[in-house]
């Protein structure tokens, strides 16, 4: 017998063993009158609880819900921080290399990457894009950035862990659908709702205003209403961190033509150890506005007919400005050797001092300001038309778009400690470098001068579609209804990078520029002894000297040119996808069954480096290529089958079958390939690559015991076939540092397998008429056929154990509420050609509300109250990341009329 199978048996025999010892309580308090018994209805947290469980309970497929009382309540402040708490939901802070943040940015479901789950709008696509530069050109998945959609949107977010063939197809682990509210649901003519307030970011010692409001109008007859909501939140972080950039690099004692070094002929020992490369004290500060709103449009002209026009708008200016100071390992300990008295412990250099070397620099202090911005919109006509008794249909046409752009970089790269030597000692991955360097570190201790990337990078996503939905009611034996239909889509992914700046003497005139200090007891909560009390040339400064020293280029082809052809690249797809889905009920049991037809078109375009320009397509100042291109056909027909079965009154028990797919990533399929000239190491696009096919067994027993209360348990499968992993092979790019061909180790996408296993167990219980509590846990078992570089068999994303405890109070008047969030260790993905993870992690959030009267209410919000450190590491002994960003407070008054 299977260990599924047997999990849920015994799910079963528990919960009817648990029901013979409760039947009395579990019929007295249903929300049904029985017997004489009165029926209560509450709202608000209570409420909203009670609401998600009626939907999850209904629902014939395998569904969590989340309602607009629910986020109104929790501390959530994007949509992804109102999933955290679902089971089986996997939430991160960051899509790409830019680090661990406060804010959830990314959602992904059983332990997999963010990639596999699939994000819509009211059942449609949104074209999304990222204020992080590396996100709009390396490393772009097709997970959707939630920093751009705030939780006042929501009517109520349906998370599907099983599929059907009517939904649209792309998540291959579950789709999470966000579903705003229409103006012809409001009960009354005319609805106000305006919310004042402020954040308060504890690291970042700034307080920032919450805008936000509706207006909601609708015709006495119901014929016709518009809704439009507004909002605006500006917000400022401050992380601090110390960072290992590119993780530890190998000693090979040689130098670049292959002559032995110091270390080579004098500590033998030493090659093939690794060294820390690049050891930084990291502080970042963004400032995060984004203001936008949703119009909604309703118009009745029959009983038959609803016509409906929607549009949607969220631009958030993203400035930030990184400034870190490194200790220079890759510069001297390849070369020279270190002081007597180092230790070397697997294979890792955990502790060496160095002897300063006249002329030698053993810092170097990277300072990056940048402009970015990142958008998303949407506009979608509906009509939803019951043709005849038995027929009815949707249509809806829509196009959405998603920008980023990182428009300006203003940075500067200065070389110190001259002569002064240097020292670190590692202690594994649980704790920062101790680490030092001697020598002037000030302004006037520079002995070099470099800007670099000073280049504009964009990323433009783009869809247009038509979806065709019918539903037929038939009574034919156990088939209630049929669904079928159509969609066809035109999506684009392009990354450009089409000008940028001819550095001048940018030094003379910064180096007398204005500097500021790092903050007082930076970094101090991650521990460590290294470098704090640092300088920093002031933002203003910074950019006054790049751009009145510059010249920008726009749209330059020549061989003078600042257009990056290698940082360009365009995926286009056209799916056409139909299907039948039929729809069955008996005594007891329902379900459907279904098929759906998926046909992909992809064309892929990027460019090649080359040595001669006389054979290149074109060229630049960044050297010369040749032009890609690249097409693939994908069809395939995706079975599945979702049944449901009342075992008792208040026991359901559920099944799934189903096979899902997901397109690779854009950039996995369409980057060209890169490269950085520090570490000789970089990444690239594969346009091969097959789609991943996951095929899926769910099952779940949910025992409903009373009102808002659930006992459930479920196991779940993913049989992963062509699961995206990376290899490395070898390259030849342009080297901005020899302005030639030089030979990198690059990562590239390949297609295996995987596979992931599963439990979710699910308990919530309220305790008497104003408390309650909830807990959920998930384990997830992923391993891939790739055997990644580190020896490991991980899948992305993977997280063996997630789990969530929460409580509440809440009367008429006054509401609490509180809850924890753990997820363990999980694979990132690659920091250069290296695999690095996340370490386990958990944050504790709490909501406060006082309602005084039916249309007022103030809220106070606490995130992050317990300040958690995020750390990466590349193994065990290898540490690559510690962040620190505070805690947040959000302080609401909110009127509705």
């Amino acid at each position: 017998m299977s260990t599924r199978r047997s999990t849920l048996i015994s799910a079963a025999v528990a919960i009817a063993l648990m029901k013979q010892a409760a039947p009395a309580y579990s019929q007295a308090t249903s929300a049904t009158p029985q017997g004489g018994v009165e029926e209560v209805i509450v709202t608000g947290i209570r409420g909203s609880l009670q609401k998600s469980l009626d939907v999850k309970r209904e629902a014939e497929a395998r569904v969590e819900v989340v309602t607009a009382e629910d986020v109104g309540k929790l501390p959530a402040h994007n949509v992804a921080d109102a999933l955290r708490s679902l089971p089986g939901v996997n939430i991160s802070s960051s899509s790409a290399d830019e680090g661990g943040f406060d804010e959830s940015d990314r959602v992904s479901m059983r332990g997999t990457s963010p990639s596999l789950t699939q994000t819509l709008i009211n059942g449609h696509s949104v074209g999304s894009a990222d204020w992080f530069v590396l996100s709009q050109g390396n490393n772009v998945g097709r997970s959707v950035s939630y920093t751009l959609l705030p939780s006042e949107l929501v009517s109520s977010v349906e998370v599907n862990k099983s599929s059907q063939a009517k939904l649209q197809e792309g998540g291959t682990t579950g789709t999470v659908n966000i579903i705003t509210r229409k103006p012809l649901q409001f009960a009354k003519t005319l609805t106000t709702e305006v919310s004042v307030g402020g954040v308060r970011s504890d690291q970042a010692e700034a307080n920032d205003p919450q805008l936000s409001g509706l207006f909601n109008y609708k015709n006495e007859g119901g014929t016709f209403g518009v809704m439009l909501q507004a909002f605006k939140q500006k917000r400022s972080l401050r992380r601090e961190a110390q960072e290992i950039v590119g993780g530890f690099f190998e000693i090979t004692g040689r130098d670049g033509d292959g002559n032995l070094t110091p270390v080579g002929i004098n500590n033998p020992d030493l090659v093939g150890v690794r060294a820390p490369g690049l050891v930084g004290a990291t502080l970042f500060e963004q400032v995060r506005d984004r203001k936008g709103g949703l119009l909604e449009v309703q118009f009745r002209p029959s009983d038959n007919l609803t016509l409906g026009l929607s549009g949607f708008l969220s631009d958030m200016e993203a400035d930030n400005y990184n400034r870190n100071f490194m200790l220079w390992g890759s510069a001297f300990a390849n070369s020279q050797s270190p002081l007597p008295g180092y230790t070397v412990e697997n294979g890792v250099l955990t502790k060496a001092t160095y002897a300063g070397e006249a002329g030698r620099n053993y810092a170097v202090y990277d300072m990056i300001y940048r402009e970015a911005t990142a958008k998303s919109s949407y506009v979608t006509f509906d009509a939803d038309w019951q043709i005849n008794d038995t027929l009815s249909s949707k249509v809806q046409v829509g196009t959405t778009k998603g920008e980023g752009q990182t428009e300006r970089q203003y940075i500067a790269e200065v070389n110190l400690a001259s002569g002064g030597g240097a020292s670190w000692t590692s202690h594994g991955n649980g704790s920062p470098l101790d680490w030092s360097v001697g020598g002037d570190i000030t302004p006037a201790g520079v002995t070099g001068f470099g800007t670099w990337g000073n280049q504009q990078v964009t990323a433009k996503d783009k869809e247009d579609w038509i979806n065709l939905d019918f539903t037929q009611d038939m009574a034919i034996g156990p088939l209630t209804s049929l669904d079928f239909g159509a969609r066809y889509a035109d999506h684009e992914r392009e990354s450009l990078s089409p000008e940028g700046a001819t550095p001048g003497a940018i030094w003379p005139a910064l180096q007398n520029g204005a500097t500021s200090r790092y903050p007082s007891g930076f970094a101090s909560s991650i521990g460590g002894n290294f470098p704090r009390d640092l300088w920093y040339f002031t933002p203003k400064a910074l950019k006054e000297a790049v751009v009145n020293n510059s010249t920008w280029l726009s749209n330059d082809d020549g061989p003078d040119g600042r257009h990056n052809y290698g940082a360009e690249w365009l995926v286009a797809e056209k799916n056409f996808a139909a299907y039948v889905q039929g729809n069955f009920a008996g005594n007891e049991w329902s379900g459907n069954v279904g098929l759906r037809y998926v046909n992909v078109d992809q064309d892929i375009s990027s460019y090649q480096a080359v040595t001669d320009a006389a054979n290149a397509d074109v060229s630049s100042l960044f050297g010369n290529w040749i032009y890609q291109n690249a097409s693939n056909k994908h069809s395939r027909v995706l079975p599945s089958a979702n049944l449901k079965f009342n075992m008792a009154n208040d026991v359901v028990f559920r099944f799934a079958a189903s096979q899902t797919q997901t397109l690779p990533d854009f950039s996995a399929l369409g980057a060209s390939s890169w490269g950085s000239d520090l570490t000789r190491r970089g990444g690239g696009g594969n346009p091969n690559l097959k789609p991943v096919l996951s095929t899926n067994f769910d099952g779940n027993i949910e025992w409903y015991f009373m009102p808002r209360g659930l006992l459930s348990v479920g196991a779940f499968s993913m049989d992963l076939k062509d699961y995206i992993a990376f290899g490395t092979e070898s390259r030849m790019l342009f080297s901005e540092l020899t302005n030639q061909l030089e030979e990198y180790q690059v990562a590239v996408p390949v297609n295996s397998n995987g596979q992931v296993t599963g439990v979710e167990l699910t308990y919530e219980q309220p305790i008497g008429n104003w408390f309650g509590f909830n807990a959920n846990y998930t384990y997830s078992d992923g391993k891939t056929a790739h055997t990644w570089a580190d020896g490991s068999n991980n899948l992305v994303g993977n997280s063996k154990d997630t789990y969530n405890l929460g409580a509440y109070f809440e009367n008429d008047t006054f509401g609490a509420r509180v809850s924890y969030t753990y997820r363990s260790e999980f694979l990132i993905g690659l920091s250069g050609t290296n695999p690095y993870y996340q370490d386990e992690f958990g944050t504790l959030a709490i909501a406060l509300s006082y309602k005084p009267t039916e249309w007022l209410s103030v809220s106070l919000d606490a995130l992050n109250v317990n300040d958690p450190e995020i750390k990466y590491y590349q193994s065990a002994h290898i540490p690559t990341a510690f962040y620190t960003n505070g805690r947040q407070y959000y302080l609401n008054v909110r009127t509705k009329f």
